[in-house]
């Protein structure tokens, strides 16, 4: 039998926050719009635009603040959520740059249903998504991560980094490429990255005492033109990072260069950490770690209590730098403190446990040159480079 006592209104619509709460889910063709505003009978509103229309979309918030005023006579500012994805932060400045409060959720932070079949669309999204605009601005802890947009120097500073680990890889797709070719013919000493790469070219034959088939040779001359123009690029792309970490004079170094002067660490890597993530504002130790993707995740339920590992869900470009600079800092930095704990920790398990230590030590390593950068605390036992 169904009670007849009158069942609570839920809360999971709250709009006692004095403001018109939309979210936006985008794609190439449209933009879906959801909106909840004040007097409307605590509904949500859908609406929909051209992709890629701010003007359109501007306009429509014009109206939703229009008929706010109409039913509640009072103005209410606009609070606007998107996902992260492939706009560049684009639409997010444009909002701020009109005075709409404007945030970006990392949809993979956002609770979800857990079932085998979860229903999705464009409506349940946007619905998902101005409830967890609502959790936010009342407060509560945890129930989204919000990116924190970049200024656009920032942005187009890390292109270089990002820039040069495509053409390595473009290097080395050209290297083995002629390489494979000239081993099928029996030649297994041609090195393509050497200055007379097109001299031994000429003066090569193939294992059973052949020149080389014009068409085979023709195919490398033109790999080694692709090869060419990838280093040529290679060698500018590496002059404009030297100069991001390039010491200023008169004035207090960059945390860039205060990196490249640590024993061990490259100019790509001062660059890469410095462009990455250093730059940000972090307030204590957990959030640099977690913004690495270092941070443990451990799953404990009543008597089980086991670690799964790194979480792996931060910057993937930071957390296999530090992987690459911890080996390197065992190496240059022997006498350190981060190197003597890893040997330490390493021989009380039988030496069984260097992969496992080895990320340990690097997310020592990035909070301890977190700290170098921000507040010059140098790392114990650490050694600089001669100037």
């Amino acid at each position: 039998m169904q009670s007849a006592i009158p069942r609570p209104v839920q809360a999971a619509i709250y709009t006692d926050l004095g403001a018109i709460f939309v979210s936006m889910e985008l794609s190439r063709s449209s933009w879906v719009i959801t909106s909840l505003s004040r007097g409307a009978g605590e509904k949500m509103s859908r609406h929909s635009t051209a992709a890629n229309d701010l003007p359109g979309l501007l306009e429509l918030f014009a109206k939703l603040k229009g008929k706010t005023r109409a039913r509640v006579g009072k103005d209410f500012p606009i609070i606007v959520i998107q996902e992260a994805g492939l706009d560049d932060y684009c639409i997010h400045r444009v909002l701020e740059r009109d005075g709409v409060e404007s945030h970006i959720v990392d949809p993979a932070s956002i609770l979800t249903s857990r079932r085998r079949r979860r229903a999705k669309t464009d409506r349940i999204d946007g619905e998902t998504l101005v409830r967890t605009l609502l959790a936010y601005k009342r407060g509560e802890p945890r129930v989204c991560s919000m990116v924190k947009a970049p200024a656009p120097e920032e942005e187009d500073r890390r292109r270089v980094c990002r820039e040069r680990r495509t053409l390595v890889a473009e290097r080395v797709g050209h290297v083995n490429r002629i390489k494979g070719l000239l081993f099928a013919q029996g030649i297994c000493d041609y090195e393509p990255l050497r200055r007379n790469r097109r001299a031994r070219l000429e003066g090569l034959n193939t294992g059973d005492g052949r020149p080389l088939p014009p068409h085979l040779k023709a195919q490398i001359e033109r790999e080694l033109d692709r090869l060419e123009c990838v280093l040529t690029q290679l060698g500018a792309v590496e002059a404009e990072r030297d100069i991001l970490i390039e010491p200023q004079k008169d004035s207090a170094p960059a945390p860039a260069a205060m990196l490249a002067q640590v024993k061990g660490i490259g100019p790509e890597i001062a660059a890469l950490l410095w462009s990455e993530g250093l730059f940000r504002h972090f307030d204590n130790r957990r959030q640099v770690v977690a913004y690495a993707g270092l941070a443990p995740t451990p799953w404990q339920s009543g008597s089980v209590d086991r670690e799964q590992g790194v979480s792996k869900t931060g910057n993937p470009r930071i957390r296999t730098t530090m992987i690459q600079l911890a080996w390197l800092w065992l190496r240059h930095q022997p006498a350190s403190l981060p190197s003597c704990w890893f040997r330490e920790r390493v021989r009380l398990n039988g030496g069984r446990v260097r992969k496992t230590a080895i990320v340990a030590l690097a997310r020592k390593l990035l909070i301890a040159l977190w700290k170098y950068t921000t507040n010059s605390v140098v790392i114990e036992g650490v050694e600089m480079k001669v100037a």
